[in-house]
């Protein structure tokens, strides 16, 4: 594949938009119908399509074509080779992920794997991608979904690295995790907009009601990223509160506030366009790849896909079966946006549209079966339902299928 921005994201995009982008179309692929939560294994699917020859390692490793849409595909049960890692043998996962510590009842959303149509993902070989991290810097950018990515991707990777030779360090709004025999670093920076705001400082979340940003301005969060070898960005749940969005024109220093209001869409185009005019400055091109995460839905109404009127994720464990399902919390003109954007690009970026197939998965979330931010009160206890997270993903589980795509891109572009 050419390392011509143009090319990979118009392929892209391509790709996505009959299935995404369409109002009136629906995704034609057949979905795999579960008969019943914890189904009994199946054969693994055929490798009908490789382009990358097979690497001798200890791990086994498929191959994908150039031309497969790695993200139209469908659920697949498959118990023999998940869950990828264990809950417990991943020392990283923070407590708003761990959800069979805290209860979780079924583990069942352990075991799905996502099989592209006609093709094969790869399966993600820690041993080859810490050699490709060798002597590198990966930074994954955005808000709690990237921190979730961010934590699957070192849970993939942490048991080959010696215990003495691997750590992880938090400092306010920086994750780090290094591993020294590889003199490498996997590591999260929290910036929910990627522009400069009023929500950057995690330690004052809770104080923040209005939702603020700084228009056209990420020079001030954006040189933590600069030599960054792999930039895994992502925004979208933090511009979602309404048809309107709070933008300041001048800066947050100043006594007197010049705020004014924007359509959502208008201002997520802006910080869109502000990151790519960053990516195109700041980035070398045969030396920085950069990624950005689609949008990652929620499941907050079950009526959504034929459930409960006063339901949502809580209790769910098995995956949606309409094959052109789309729920309303993943807003097609933020595609439109996305793409518009990107298609412009001078420099390779590469789209992990990871939001159709994640659609499907409504069984995957924390739900209740997370650390909470308080105690939960007894009328919480008493209607779980009400107090289900269902937004965040457990871990292991969907987000491991995000990097397996972002594993497959980075083997193959």
């Amino acid at each position: 594949m050419q390392h011509d921005g143009a090319t990979v994201v118009s392929s892209n995009f391509q790709q996505s938009r009959q299935h995404h982008l369409d109002q009136d179309s629906v995704n034609p692929h057949p979905f795999y119908n579960p008969q019943q939560p914890n189904p009994p294994s199946i054969s693994p699917m055929p490798r009908t399509k490789t382009a990358l020859a097979p690497t001798k390692t200890d791990d086994h490793v498929g191959g994908v074509e150039e031309e497969c849409d790695l993200f139209s595909g469908k659920w697949v049960w498959d118990e023999p080779n998940r869950p990828l890692y264990e809950e417990s043998e991943c020392p990283y996962i923070q407590q708003q992920f761990s959800c069979q510590a805290h209860g979780r009842p079924d583990n069942s959303y352990q075991f799905w794997k996502w099989q592209p149509h006609g093709c094969s993902l790869p399966s993600f070989s820690a041993s080859i991608m810490l050699e490709k991290l060798r002597g590198k810097r990966m930074l994954f950018i955005g808000d709690s979904l990237n921190r979730g990515q961010f934590f699957s991707f070192v849970c993939l990777l942490q048991r080959l690295i010696p215990e003495r030779s691997k750590s992880m360090t938090t400092y306010e709004s920086f994750t780090v995790f290094r591993a020294e025999n590889y003199n490498a670093t996997i590591e999260f920076h929290w910036a929910p907009f990627l522009l400069e705001s009023n929500s950057d400082n995690r330690a004052n979340l809770q104080k923040k009601k209005k939702r603020i940003v700084r228009k056209e301005t990420i020079n001030k969060l954006s040189e933590y990223w600069k030599g960054a070898d792999i930039l895994v960005f992502n925004t979208y749940i933090w511009w979602i509160t309404g048809s309107k969005f709070k933008i300041l024109l001048g800066s947050f220093e100043q006594e007197k506030k010049d705020i004014v209001e924007m359509e959502t869409g208008d201002a997520y185009r802006m910080a869109m366009e502000t990151l790519l005019k960053w990516v195109e400055t700041n980035t070398e091109r045969n030396k920085t790849r950069v990624f950005f995460t689609g949008m990652s839905p929620s499941h907050g109404r079950s009526s959504e896909w034929g459930g409960d009127t006063d339901g949502n994720c809580y209790n769910q464990t098995s995956p949606i079966e309409d094959p052109s399902y789309w729920g309303f919390g993943s807003r097609k003109s933020i595609m439109r946006v996305i793409e518009d954007v990107f298609s412009k690009s001078k420099v390779p970026i590469t789209f992990l549209n990871i939001t159709q197939l994640s659609e499907y998965r409504k069984d995957a979330h924390t739900s209740i079966y997370k650390n909470q931010w308080k105690p939960l009160t007894p009328e919480q206890l008493a209607n779980p339902v009400h107090y289900a997270d269902c937004t965040h993903w457990c871990l292991p589980g969907l987000q491991d299928t995000w990097n397996e795509l972002l594993y497959a891109k980075l083997l193959h572009l």
